[in-house]
């Protein structure tokens, strides 16, 4: 069977509902936003400069997603590094290539911004979240450390 295409793009203004649902699906337990204020985050989200969300499409329907923020730097020769975060596909879509496709678009589009590497960090301890890691190009080489506000 021929794999279809998968469709990648620019999360835009009209895709918020569909991302709420898909970060929901990431975490669960996360505290909702009011509303107005949901829109105000997202407006400012989508006119970031450096910072995309990306959408792989079921049909015209984004059922996976990741956010990429190209962070410029003066060491590296002045070249950018990328951070990939809140990867996340649908329950519904796990398993048929929405999420790495969607990961490998973000980090071509890291290559094309001229960045030197693309990083992320996850919380989850799943060897199959490490294997899916491993088979976007990713390599566990580093040590993260984060510091949360209480």
């Amino acid at each position: 069977m021929i794999k279809p295409v998968i469709a990648i793009r620019t999360a835009q203004s009209d895709d918020l509902d569909a991302l709420l649902s898909l970060y929901q699906e990431l975490n669960s337990d996360d505290d909702l936003l009011q509303a107005d204020l949901v829109r105000e985050k997202y407006a400012a989200i989508l006119s970031h400069p450096g910072l995309t969300i990306f959408v792989a499409l079921d049909a015209e329907t984004p059922v996976a997603t990741t956010s990429l923020v190209v962070i410029p730097n003066l060491t590296r020769g002045g070249r950018p590094y990328a951070l990939i975060e809140n990867v996340v596909s649908a329950i519904s879509h796990r398993g048929q290539g929405y999420g790495k496709a969607v990961v490998c678009h973000a980090i071509e589009a890291a290559w094309q911004a001229g960045c030197y590497k693309a990083m992320l960090l996850k919380g989850r301890t799943d060897p199959a979240i490490h294997r899916f890691y491993e088979s976007c190009g990713f390599v566990q080489n580093k040590t993260g450390f984060q510091v949360r506000r209480g």
